[in-house]
């Protein structure tokens, strides 16, 4: 029977009052899953579209135009006293005989603006390339070898379909009397799409066709070795101090704030510090790995710091009670027993903070990273540039086959970083232990 008010009106069930509350809760919490289910959902499709936009313009960056043409190598103009010294090949005009063998496929042309232009579809490092082949083989003088020469950018664009063939001729860069060049040596299957191993074999260039990532790899690389050689060392000593060995007190409550802090400080504000630290009072060699990672070691110690100590705390105190216990000193106990168990942890932090100094970029535009430096490093104090800084240089350059690069170095630096991400996973799931 339902309840009556003092006033004889009937007045609802309070089962009524609840079910009806029930339903409105029911209804709020569908609509919250739902917002969470959208806002899931669109966060991935954006991944995807970028994911999707990066590998679309980057994946044909894998593949290089090559033009190939039979090559007279004239001793007249290579050696033509027949001595085979290595000097003399060196100095031997190799882009004229290039030149003498587009003019061999296309007798035709006999203007001189026209040879240019049609010498202009081979890149200017393939003479490079024959001088290479002659100083590995001097029998090559005075014989006549098809050779795949590398193309030049726009025609590699061209070849690739970046290039609209069928535009009018203002409004791409390859006019109609290099494409009918184009066409016809496509027509003789003498163009050709090959593996880009300049892409990985080469570093930067002012020439796309030329430009490879090799030396900002290595440059990477030798950042990377040094900032865990410094961060993980002092990283790993500073947690075990202030999580088993520092008293309680206000200075150590301080240390622990700022280490929080450094944390969230912008990454520019340790390029700046490196800039007036070690180049200007240091003297440490600028645009080289040692500054590079002198500067990301500041960065990630904080990132390191953090993951030890919460390393060092998972373990169950009884495992210091015990080792303890038995007789074993303080030292002991964390170098023997707690250290060993807290060691997972603490590489995956390490891991992530690696991962996070390899993909800055800002603060080593202030020590000079960004400098044009075409030669592969060699050590620790080579000049260098990195990957996600050969990456920004890229980008800001206007030619077209410059932005495939760009995508295509995208592409190897998120993989690094996902093998990162993922290494640091697998280390977790495998030695992590549960108590």
């Amino acid at each position: 029977m339902s309840e009556t008010s003092a006033g004889g009106a009937p007045r609802p069930r309070t089962i009524d009052v609840v079910n009806a509350s029930l339903k409105r809760r029911y209804a709020r919490e569908r609509r919250f899953r739902l917002l969470g289910l959208t806002a899931l959902v669109l966060g991935l499709l954006f991944v995807v579209l970028l994911f999707g936009d990066i590998l679309s313009k980057g994946y044909t960056a894998l593949q290089q135009t090559y033009i190939r043409l039979p090559v007279t190598f004239e001793a007249a103009v290579i050696d033509p006293e027949g001595t085979r010294e290595r000097e003399t090949l060196m100095r031997a005009n190799y882009a004229g005989l290039i030149r003498n063998a587009l003019r061999r496929a296309f007798p035709e042309v006999t203007d001189r603006r026209q040879v240019r232009a049609l010498a202009g579809m081979i890149s200017v490092g393939a003479p490079t390339h024959l001088r290479d082949m002659v100083l590995a083989d001097p029998d090559l003088v005075g014989t006549t070898v098809e050779v795949s020469l590398l193309a030049d950018d726009d025609i590699d664009m061209l070849v690739k379909g970046h290039i609209d063939r069928t535009r009018p001729e203002s409004e791409r860069r390859v006019d109609d009397q290099t494409l009918g060049w184009v066409e016809r040596l496509e027509e003789g299957g003498r163009v050709q799409k090959r593996l880009n191993t300049v892409f990985f074999t080469h570093g930067t260039s002012r020439e796309p066709e030329l430009a490879g990532i090799a030396g900002a790899l290595m440059g990477s690389f030798y950042t990377l070795l040094l900032t865990l050689l410094f961060s993980f060392p002092i990283g790993v000593g500073a947690a075990l101090y202030l999580e088993e060995f520092a008293p309680k007190n206000r200075w150590t409550d301080l240390i622990e704030v700022n280490i929080n802090n450094l944390a969230a400080v912008p990454s520019i504000v340790f390029g700046l510090l490196g800039l007036a630290v070690f180049i200007g009072v240091f003297g440490v060699p600028r645009s080289t790995p040692l500054v590079a990672a002198l500067v990301l070691t500041l960065m990630t110690l904080p990132t390191i710091i953090i993951a030890s100590r919460a390393a060092l705390k998972s373990v169950p105190p009884s495992i210091r009670e015990a080792a303890l216990g038995v007789g074993a000193s303080p030292l002991q106990t964390q170098l023997h027993h707690v250290l060993p168990l807290a060691m997972p942890g603490m590489l995956t932090g390490t891991i992530i903070g690696m991962a996070q100094a390899l993909g800055e970029t800002a603060p080593l535009l202030m020590i000079g990273m960004i400098a044009f430096i075409v030669d592969i490093p060699s050590g620790f104090t080579s000049p260098a540039t990195v990957l996600p800084v050969q990456i920004f240089l890229w980008a800001d350059s206007p030619e077209r086959a410059f932005v495939e690069r760009t995508s295509a170095a995208i592409l190897v630096l998120l993989g690094f970083l996902i093998l990162m991400n993922l290494t640091a996973v697998m280390l977790r799931r495998k030695f992590e232990r549960r108590w």
